[in-house]
């Protein structure tokens, strides 16, 4: 079943088998503000058992342009577009989020995200490759991202 993230009221919604889950929450209630007050959208997740080609779009990236392959399960993705934008969400059980920008035309901004909810450690697959910004929010407490350009044309 589809969900839509509402940020007012945090909830750990489809979450549950996470350590973090909390933070996880948090973390996608984040991205959910951002997507409402930037673009009006409202951010829907859906089941990663239900959504395999999202899944399978994201580790495909990662593994192609970085050779990452990540052990934690996929809880939730989101797939959508806004503007000349495609974004792709995957949320893992052990708090970390990856997303996927890709523009369709125009500057051809293209990367991969990591956000690493607050309580989790850097994962094995991303430890020593990437160095994490901290940032603060309401919602989700301290997050630690990075990202990497996107070299490849995919179809997105």
């Amino acid at each position: 079943m589809p969900y839509v993230v509402d940020f007012e009221n945090v909830s750990t919604v489809g979450l549950e088998t996470s350590p973090v889950a909390e933070a996880l929450a948090g973390l996608r209630a984040n991205e959910a503000r951002y997507f409402k007050n930037k673009y009006g959208h409202d951010f829907t997740v859906f089941p990663a058992k239900e959504s395999k080609s999202t899944v399978d779009f994201v580790k495909k990236i990662l593994k192609e342009e970085r050779n990452i392959e990540f052990s934690a399960k996929p809880l939730e993705t989101a797939r959508f577009q806004v503007s000349n934008i495609k974004w792709a969400f995957v949320f893992f059980e052990d708090g970390l989020g990856v997303n996927v920008l890709y523009t369709l035309d125009g500057d051809k901004k293209r990367a991969v995200g990591f956000k690493l909810s607050e309580g989790m450690e850097v994962p094995a697959e991303l430890e020593g490759k990437f160095k994490f910004a901290r940032q603060k929010s309401k919602l989700a407490g301290v997050i630690r991202g990075s990202f990497f350009v996107i070299k490849n044309e995919y179809d997105a």
